[in-house]
């Protein structure tokens, strides 16, 4: 290995070290490597990015994410003390908002190494672990959705008292979408209440896969003492201690402990072996006295699918570090490095194509002139920092991203230069001079790169070739918005610094979306829910100083197109910021059938807020550029949908059909804004015709609402929900009853039935089940209420659920559907 390579992997494994809480002297480490200055590089691996792991942190609200995050960075020696939510002083929840309310709003990446160089042999190779801390509230989905195919890996907290909650399956469920491995933690396991064998059974009928249990509470009386492991039968994690090896190595657990880790470990051997032929292979030379080794072999061999199918499961109380340690060790032994994952496959145009083969095209190898790709990268996250400014975090998933060096934007079809790029623990941070493939890191000084664009560093500082301008690494889906609320600025001062703050805040977030009355000089933002926008008014007040007068949050009512309009041509003849031209298209508007894109090509449409945008081209030679006069009509198809021509609400469910023919619309080289306009044009007049036509429709918002609440109140509650309310109950259900749902049986990840008598969990001890029964007693039967109601009726609810309940209930909504509003409550929005 040549000196320069050495010392990049050097630099590969040292920049996730620490963050500026650490000691100076590891700092004056840190900082020297990163420049270079090392005596070790020569004994670095050849291939450092095996040892990195980009892995998630998901589930539902209060399972308790942040505080597994936070004793995550304590055990690695990234912090001196864990962080404690309740007392407001942790490190990923750094907004004021998110400490106030103990809930994550932003999602938050944090570089560490695992295990710390005190703990391991000098031998062992320590990995360097992005993690990203996700929110668990729903409204906030968006965050996760954008946050999860930049993983390679997942963390799934569960609270051992709720079991799998609404919100979990959701994420889960997304983590299925991308075939991320991602293994369960059950946390909270030392509370009143808690059942590791509900949780267990919950995983397997709610999650769609067979638990894998890894992990045995170790039980004395009702306290939880510790973990022991099923695969080498040890005690990995003890409560009151640092999880020392010397420490553990002394420690054995009682002999009903030891039985149950046998019948543990014959189970999760059984269920292996279905799945992987080369341990079943060894099984057959050593029967059930396997070494630990090929198990945990086998276990990560399974998992690398992502298909969900066997779901290995851990134990402990994150807040008192129980069992967190051996959880950082099965991130290291089970989950993917990049190096593990499948290819990256990346839109170029109407095609979708692996990485290497874009980058290595037979029409860019015949252009030995032209510029080529060194790096690419997906930006996954915009944050405004106080002392930074606009932070960009990006995934590189091609060559090394380096700092100064300009970067390609493919949306905006231009050229950003980064200042630095900075490896970050939430507030505090490292420069560092570049990024390797597989890293995760912030880029600063980018003006205008929103979450969702792909970045590409070229040879040269020319544009890339045609084939390559337009690729994308998975543009962002960005869900309707289902509220809103209208903003005034007393000033044109004030109106300015609101505009500002606007953007701002719908680059960090793209699922608020905001616009201007251009007549009445009201500002509309729009966003996910009622805390959704509570917290965005928060950050624009007081992280953005913007000044305004508020409405109400009020329902994000749509329009849509009953019958398809006729084909309507527009023709846009206008001087544009000093240039003239002459642009014209054709464009028809559909109903949007359910299920329309699934027979189509990702890459032949653009999907925008419920719409879908195609854009056709008669004939085959065209004296224009097709992809950048694609993309300018559909910006101006997006412009036009805006604003329904019924009530101004955005339109919705619309297949838009452009047609620009070089025959009859093309007059010579127009620019960006004139072909714009005329796709804008066009579609107000589609639309304008239907209304004329009485073929305007107004959908509001039907949200999918759990609630859970005492059985006292259930009655109440759902009549309200079908009386007053317009609501249709889907479900109620005992969440004492671990029969699970659909008659105890589920379709499995790969298909399979999952039958609740084939899930082994191992029995809560007699103790705490004695406790249980003499607790439960007094304590309150919860059930679960699911139904589907209009939003409208519902965006104060948690008040009339308050008054119910006695503040005994919980309530979580995520947008189900739209439909079509008739009759009277029709009339009443006209």
């Amino acid at each position: 290995m040549n000196l320069s390579a050495a010392i990049r992997g050097a630099q590969a494994k040292c920049w996730g070290l620490t963050r500026l809480k650490a000691s100076p002297s590891v700092l004056n480490t840190l900082q020297c490597r990163a420049r270079g200055i090392t005596s070790t590089a020569t004994s670095q691996p050849e291939n450092p990015i095996r040892y990195i792991r980009n892995i998630g942190i998901v589930a539902h609200v209060d399972a308790g994410k942040t505080t597994t995050t936070e004793q995550m960075l304590y055990n690695g020696g990234a912090v001196r003390h864990a962080g404690n939510v309740d007392h407001g002083d942790t490190v990923t929840d750094f907004l004021p908002m998110e400490r106030q309310r103990g809930i994550t709003i932003q999602s938050a990446a944090i570089t560490f190494n695992w295990p710390r160089k005190d703990d391991h042999n000098p031998n062992i190779q320590p990995h360097i672990i992005n993690l990203i801390d996700t929110p668990g509230h729903v409204d906030f989905r968006f965050e996760v959705e954008r946050c999860m195919p930049i993983l390679d890996g997942a963390v799934c907290v569960i609270d051992g008292v709720e079991g799998v909650e609404a919100h979990t399956e959701r994420v889960w469920s997304s983590a299925q979408e991308f075939k991320i491995p991602r293994f369960v933690f059950v946390n909270k396991l030392d509370r009143e209440g808690a059942s590791y064998k509900k949780s267990i059974q919950d995983i397997g009928l709610k999650l769609n896969g067979m638990p894998l249990v890894c992990q045995i509470p170790w039980w004395e009386g009702d306290t939880m003492k510790g973990v022991v492991d099923v695969i080498t039968g040890r005690v990995v994690s003890l409560a009151g201690t640092a999880d020392s090896p010397e420490r553990l190595s002394e420690v054995v657990a009682d002999k009903a402990t030891k039985d149950e880790i046998g019948r543990a470990r014959e189970r999760l051997i059984e269920l292996l072996c279905e799945r992987d032929d080369e341990l079943l292979e060894l099984w057959t030379d050593h029967g059930i006295d396997l070494p630990s080794e090929p198990i945990k072999k086998s276990i990560r061999r399974v998992l690398s699918s992502g298909d969900g199918a066997l779901i290995p499961v851990f134990a402990g109380s994150s807040l008192n570090n129980i069992g967190v340690v051996p959880l950082q060790n099965a991130v290291n032994d089970y989950l993917p490095s990049p190096l593990d994952r499948p290819e990256l496959e990346v839109s170029n145009g109407e095609k979708t194509l692996p990485l290497s083969q874009v980058l290595q095209s037979p029409q860019t190898a015949k252009k030995q002139k032209q510029p080529h790709v060194e790096a690419l990268a997906s930006v996954f996250k915009v944050v405004n920092d106080s002392r930074r400014g606009m932070l960009t975090w990006v995934r590189v998933y091609h060559g090394i991203l380096k700092k100064n060096a300009p970067l390609w934007n493919t949306h905006l079809q231009g050229f950003e230069k980064p200042l630095n790029i900075m490896q970050i623990s939430a507030s505090q941070s490292v420069e560092v001079p570049y990024l390797a493939p597989g890293q995760i890191g912030a880029l600063t000084g980018l003006k205008a790169a929103r979450t969702g664009d792909t970045l590409m560093m070229m040879s040269s500082n020319k544009a890339p070739p045609a084939e390559l301008s337009h690729v994308q690494v998975r543009p962002p889906e960005i869900p309707p918005a289902v509220a809103f609320i209208v903003l005034d600025a007393d000033s044109p001062t004030r109106a300015k610094n609101l505009e500002v703050a606007l953007e701002n805040a719908s680059r960090e977030d793209p699922s608020l979306r905001w616009s201007k009355d251009e007549k009445t000089e009201q500002y509309t933002l729009s966003g996910m829910g009622t805390l959704h926008l509570e917290i965005a008014r928060d950050r624009l007040e007081n992280h953005y100083q913007a000044e305004a007068l508020w409405g109400k949050i009020v329902v994000d009512y749509k329009e849509s197109i009953a019958m398809p309009t006729a084909p309507t041509r527009a023709v846009f003849d206008k001087t544009v910021a000093g240039h003239t031209g002459i642009a014209a298209c054709t464009v028809v508007i559909e109903p949007l059938e359910e299920n329309y894109t699934d027979a189509l090509p990702r890459s032949s449409y653009v999907e925008r807020d419920g719409n879908v945008i195609r854009v056709q081209f008669p004939g085959e030679d065209h004296p224009f550029d097709v992809e950048a006069t694609r993309q300018h009509l559909i910006n101006g198809a997006i412009a036009g949908l805006a604003r329904g021509p019924r009530r101004g609400s955005p339109m919705y469910r619309c297949l838009v059909t452009l047609t620009y023919s070089s025959e009859t619309d093309y007059y010579g080289t127009a620019s960006g804004a004139h072909l714009s306009s005329a796709a804008r044009k066009a579609v107000k007049d589609a639309l304008v015709a239907a209304q004329q036509q009485n073929d305007i429709v107004i959908l509001e918002p039907v949200m999918r609402a759990t609630i859970v609440c005492p059985e006292a109140a259930a009655g109440a509650i759902q009549h309200d929900l079908h009386s007053a309310r317009g609501g249709q109950v889907l479900e109620v259900r005992d969440l004492q009853d671990s029969s699970g749902a659909n008659n105890n049986t589920v379709a499995g990840g790969t298909g399979a039935e999952i039958n609740i008598d084939d899930i082994y969990a191992p029995p809560d001890s007699y103790e705490f089940q004695k406790s249980l029964r003499e607790t439960r007693k007094g304590r309150l039967r919860m059930l679960q209420i699911t139904a589907q109601v209009p939003l409208a009726e519902v965006l104060e609810y948690d008040g009339v659920l308050r008054s119910k309940t006695s503040g005994h209930h919980t309530l979580t909504m995520a947008l189900d559907t739209f439909e079509r509003v008739t009759g009277p409550r029709e009339k009443a929005l006209l």
